[in-house]
């Protein structure tokens, strides 16, 4: 009994200073960002390591007052949301009437928006610029807005449904039979028990789409319409980079990341964990 209690407490002890150890190689990367925000040019290139001599704010001044960011803040912020908000509430529509309606092409209709997880939408660039085009949605937010949301809908109808297949069907019927309409249903009982579920499709969908680059270099040319991460490549110069200032404007950029999975990591673990347990 006490060398099993000793190999237990061994494994505990490889187990959390394996944990401390990935959590220290996380971590450094983000420390190494914002430490290297507050030096000057010249102490990045001596100590681009190790924390700053002096606090040097100047990349921050520079981002929010010589340069375009916060334009390009609020472009990112505007898109991010309103793709989520949109892919999120056609998800939750589609994915309860795939679960709840047994009709004869409800498999295929599964089985096809399914396939926009296996299928990598940048396959398509070419009839993408041709229906942008023909809507009038080049340089034009909305125009990334309906790329995200077509990229977002697969894994969140995927997700969606496999929680909303776990809600007893019994009460459906039990609020019908109350009086309850479909749409009441819909957002009185099933989204609240699904919460979990939305919150980590939201937290999982958020960062592709405000880290996103590849999107808005193609199908934005103006200043007023380039997002945040497209408009940080262009503090790169040619022959000479400001580093003081990228980092600062990344630094800056992660802080909606951040903040999303600090005050989202209670629904998201719970969702993770509803979806081992039984799904």
């Amino acid at each position: 009994m006490e060398i099993t209690r000793r190999k237990h407490s061994a494994a505990i002890i490889v187990i959390y200073v394996f944990l401390i150890v990935y959590l220290l190689y996380t971590l450094f990367p983000i420390f190494l960002m914002v430490s290297t925000s507050f030096k000057s040019n010249p102490e990045i290139m001596k100590n681009p390591v190790g924390l700053p001599a002096q606090f040097n704010l100047k990349g921050y001044e520079k981002v929010f007052a010589t340069q375009d960011f916060p334009l390009y803040f609020w472009n990112s912020l505007f898109v991010t949301l309103a793709a989520l908000a949109i892919s999120t509430v056609a998800s939750i529509f589609l994915a309860y009437a795939l679960e709840r309606y047994t009709f004869r092409s409800a498999k295929f209709l599964y089985f096809f928006f399914l396939a926009g997880m296996m299928v990598p939408i940048r396959l398509g660039m070419l009839s993408l610029n041709d229906i942008l085009h023909t809507l009038g949605l080049i340089d034009n937010r909305w125009g990334l807005i309906f790329i995200y949301v077509a990229m977002s809908i697969p894994f969140t109808m995927f997700i969606l449904t496999g929680f909303i297949k776990m809600i007893p069907q019994s009460l459906d019927e039990s609020a019908y039979m109350d009086g309850a309409s479909e749409l009441r249903i819909l957002w009185s009982l099933i989204v609240p028990l699904i919460k979990p579920a939305i919150m980590t499709v939201v937290v999982y969908n958020f960062v592709p789409i405000w880290n996103d680059v590849y999107f808005p270099l193609i199908f934005t040319r103006s200043v007023g319409n380039r997002t945040l991460m497209l408009g940080v490549t262009m503090f790169f110069g040619q022959f000479q980079t400001d580093w003081n200032l990228v980092f600062s404007a990344l630094t800056t950029a992660c802080i909606p990341v951040l903040l999303i999975y600090i005050f989202g990591s209670k629904h998201l673990i719970k969702g993770l964990m509803a979806g081992a347990l039984k799904g």
